[in-house]
């Protein structure tokens, strides 16, 4: 058994998996939104930062979770959006059990936090 054949076999699987299907087919309609595509992107970045300041410990500045909340609830009335942030997180999800089972595999639990 070829541990590279086995590589490429998971990494098709996973692009013929629905939760990757659904999630290319909405990312691509948001690219083609420059506006929405945006948005979505300010959102992923001000979470990504909330995300990093909890990870390290490090204070959050006072209405940092308050503009979060804004901003996820004016991203998430836009129905593509919604359904794109959704697909990201079904598809997250899966690759995080990917990643554990690997990991368990080996015997060093989890390969990657999400």
């Amino acid at each position: 058994m070829n541990v590279y054949d086995q590589a490429h076999g998971l990494a098709q699987a996973i692009r013929e998996s629905e939760e990757f299907k659904q999630y290319d087919q909405y990312k691509k309609q948001i690219d083609q939104n420059p506006e929405l595509s945006g948005m979505i992107r300010d959102f992923e970045a001000k979470q990504m930062q909330i995300q990093a300041k909890q990870m390290t410990g490090e204070a959050m500045p006072e209405g940092m979770m308050q503009q979060l909340q804004e901003l996820s609830q004016i991203v998430m009335r836009d129905p593509l959006a919604a359904q794109y942030l959704q697909a990201q997180m079904r598809f997250s999800l899966m690759m995080a059990d990917v990643y554990k089972i690997l990991g368990d595999a080996m015997g060093i639990g989890n390969l990657v936090q999400m």
